[in-house]
């Protein structure tokens, strides 16, 4: 059996006799005509459909805006011991394809409590569903069918920033570049939008003009319906590395858990495009994938994500505590683990703004690098993630500057990078460099940079990646917990005397917990934490035992006592 038959059976296996008993108290038998739809696109799935006689198809929809039309392909026919599902049915959101009878017969379906009752209880079918679920999502997006189409320009900065938020929540879209469409002028007359509009989003029927990360998430549904009424057994703030440890080891444990980011699953890791020294994975593996697999991992497990949502303030007056939504939702929670990482900083250049998305850029996935393929770029940074972007980016673009203020690159980057950058004959490393001007019309066209002391010199350079620096993002803390000179989350042992003068329980921090109980962080928003994946999923996991220590000790004080703190 050759990889491609044997990815194509794990996509669509067939359950055996011994498979179908053990699903069977959990089935209810219905029977099929031709033509009658299942699951159309944008439902909620209800559960998974086993057929049991006759076929069905599953159709992926596309549509094409120049001719204003909509169809489907056909993905696969679905025949006796085949089920249905990928990963929405497992989270709940709005399915991505149809399920159409193509031959009646019947069909057993399993509901949606059911199918992630079996995941957690059968490792068997656990698996089988598992890795069906993440390939056909996978296929799904691989094909490029859906009903969204992105129409956007180069010379729009926050084209790639829907792109991105498209293909790291995993959601296949169209792509029309209007720069290079011959057909632009007519397409912009068609949804009745101007140049100065893009870009604009068609999200099934509807037309979205530049819109933010919340309302695109609000067409997909690619949230779930929370309740703002329950209490959570905690609430994480950030679904990085550190978030989705903690996630994952916190709903397995049994914990009612809600994840909640502005963006989308993975943070700054999420943008790698290969770490090769994290334990287990020898030959590499991308942010993307990694993060992939954490979120199906906890999802697996029950835990809920938000995307697209921004914490505001934690309300720490009362227990349980509050996070507050920039959405206007309202997160409940006995426990908050903060997990909402750091970000780079932006560079001291007066009209660095003015180039985001359109020459200055945050990450270097396929997405960036399709944009400079063949062209001089320069990275700005001298840590890991800088290296695997100036390694990644060697391999398509024609030559790659990196520039750090240091004398080196041996106390902030790993041998291995360092070693594959000195051997490319493609990238240069500018030592005490910074730079010092950005210009350009429409988008980023010229770069001006400074070594030592020497007469700052120009580069015609249309792309300039920044991965430099890192602030916390902990403006939400405000008035809640102890932060150190930085911004950065102080826990455990390093909290003073001082700084402890409101707690009123009567044992001291935990390892990761904050100054107030029951509010923990977890990597690189922490304090002195180690700027690591490992390291931050070590701190992620770290943390449950922690919880699980004063979710029984805030249930055992009195209320008055947890307010004060």
């Amino acid at each position: 059996m050759d990889l491609v038959e044997k990815r194509r059976e794990q996509m669509f296996p067939k359950l055996t006799p011994a498979q179908l008993v053990r699903f069977a108290a959990h089935c209810t038998r219905r029977e099929t005509a031709a033509g009658e739809i299942l699951l159309n696109v944008g439902e909620r799935p209800s559960g998974l459909f086993i057929v049991a006689a006759g076929s069905v198809e599953v159709l992926a929809p596309t549509s094409d805006v120049h001719t204003a039309t909509c169809g489907y392909n056909l993905l696969n026919v679905l025949t006796a011991g085949d089920f249905s599902g990928e990963m929405s049915t497992l989270r709940g959101t709005p399915g991505l394809a149809q399920l159409r009878v193509r031959e009646p017969g019947a069909v057993l379906h399993v509901g949606l409590d059911d199918v992630r009752r079996l995941v957690q209880s059968d490792a068997e079918l656990s698996e089988l569903m598992m890795r069906a679920f993440i390939l056909r999502r996978m296929g799904i997006v691989q094909s490029g069918s859906g009903d969204v189409t992105v129409l956007g320009s180069s010379h729009a900065g926050n084209t790639l920033r829907i792109r991105e938020f498209l293909t790291r929540n995993t959601r296949p879209y169209g792509d029309i570049n209007i720069d290079q469409d011959p057909d632009a002028r007519a397409l912009l007359e068609r949804f009745h939008v101007q140049p100065q509009d893009l870009p604009v989003v068609v999200c099934r029927g509807k037309v979205l003009r530049n819109p933010d990360n919340t309302i695109l998430a609000d067409c997909l549904g690619i949230n779930g319906q929370p309740d703002d009424s329950v209490v959570h057994d905690v609430i994480i703030i950030g679904a990085g590395p550190a978030g989705l440890a903690a996630a994952v080891y916190a709903a397995s444990e049994g914990l009612d858990v809600r994840v909640v980011d502005s963006f989308a699953p993975g943070g700054q890791a999420g943008t790698s495009s290969r770490i090769e020294n994290y334990l287990g994975f020898p030959t590499g593996i991308s942010g993307a994938a990694l993060a992939g697999r954490a979120l199906s991992q906890a999802q697996k497990f029950g835990a809920q994500l938000s995307i697209a949502w921004q914490a505001e303030r934690l309300h720490c007056d009362e227990w349980p505590y509050a996070v507050e939504m920039s959405n206007g939702s309202r997160l409940r929670g006995r426990a908050v683990v903060i997990a909402s990482g750091a970000q780079y900083r932006l560079l001291e250049v007066a009209n660095v703004d003015r180039f985001l998305g359109s020459g200055v850029y945050y990450a270097a996935t396929h997405l960036e690098a399709r944009l400079c393929d063949g062209e001089d770029v320069a990275i700005v940074g001298g840590g890991n993630s800088a290296g695997q972007a100036a390694v990644f980016l060697a391999g398509s673009c024609r030559h790659v500057h990196v520039l750090v203020r240091s004398a080196d690159l041996a106390e902030s980057m790993s041998a291995y990078l360092i070693r594959r950058i000195e051997d490319s004959r493609n990238i240069t490393l500018h030592t005490r460099t910074q730079i010092t001007a950005l210009s350009g019309v429409t988008r980023l066209e010229q770069v001006e940079w400074t070594t030592g002391k020497d007469t700052p010199q120009s580069r015609d350079l249309r792309h300039v990646f920044l991965m430099t620096g890192a602030s916390p993002n902990t403006d939400w803390l405000a008035g809640c917990v102890t932060l150190d000179d930085q911004g950065f989350v102080k826990t455990g042992p390093d909290l003073t005397h001082e700084e402890l003068a409101n707690w009123r329980l009567a044992r001291h921090p935990y390892l990761l917990e904050s100054s107030t109980p029951g509010v923990f962080a977890a990597g690189d928003v922490r304090a002195g934490s180690v700027k690591r994946i490992a390291s931050a999923v070590g701190e992620g996991s770290t943390t449950v035992q922690f919880v699980h220590r004063a979710l029984r000790d805030l249930a055992a004080a009195p209320p008055q006592v947890v307010a004060a703190a």
